[in-house]
């Protein structure tokens, strides 16, 4: 009770540092949507948008899941032969609007919704396919630690260091940065920084596209 008492400023002004940077970002980019969508039309057929089930804020005792929601970047059905796979360099399943779209971080933009519907934060260890999860639990000391009551994000500490998981070392890599980041909520000073800080290094991905 203690904790929870302690830790209630931080989430209230995260959660409305979330919506407000949310809602900002939709109408800052509502203009380029348009144009990603009328590019994905016309380049592959499928639809724009793409859902994928994702393991949401959890407990030891709870899993949460929710939808994501993506522009589509890869063509359709592209995983009914291959499975759950990760993305790999030059990936063949990903369309060339798609390519770009990853390297600018575009593609994440709808994920935006997510944050504003409550299933996602702005920043946060980034959600683990269901396919993926329990692999990776049984294989990785701590995983599943590392979304004990933190949010989601559409980027966080290990996105702006490391990128995009093509393998199980990458996600092993991964959870340190997780668990900082956890560990940065601990004061409001530390996660406005923190937080800022990620914020800046994103704007810095996004424009030399070192997405995939």
């Amino acid at each position: 009770m203690n904790n929870v008492k302690r830790y209630y400023p931080i989430w209230l002004a995260k959660r409305l540092f979330d919506l407000f940077g949310a809602l900002f970002g939709l109408l800052l980019l509502l203009p380029v949507m348009p144009f990603i969508a009328i590019a994905i039309k016309l380049t592959s057929p499928g639809p724009v948008f793409y859902k994928q089930l994702r393991v949401g804020k959890s407990t030891p005792e709870k899993m949460v899941f929710f939808e994501i929601i993506k522009f589509r970047t890869m063509y359709q059905d592209a995983e009914q032969r291959t499975g759950a796979v990760w993305a790999t360099e030059n990936d063949p399943r990903i369309t060339p609007v798609g390519r770009f779209l990853r390297k600018t971080r575009l593609d994440e933009i709808p994920q935006l919704l997510n944050v504003v519907l409550g299933d996602m934060s702005l920043i946060g260890p980034r959600p683990e396919r269901p396919s993926f999860y329990h692999k990776l639990e049984n294989a990785i000391p701590y995983f599943a630690d590392r979304t004990y009551g933190v949010m989601p994000g559409i980027t966080g500490l290990a996105q702006v260091n490391q990128g995009y998981d093509t393998c199980i070392d990458d996600v092993r890599r991964k959870v340190g940065y997780d668990h900082s980041y956890a560990l940065s909520l601990c004061s409001m000073r530390s996660w406005l920084n923190m937080d800022l800080s990620i914020i800046t290094k994103t704007i810095i991905v996004m424009f030399d596209g070192r997405g995939r």
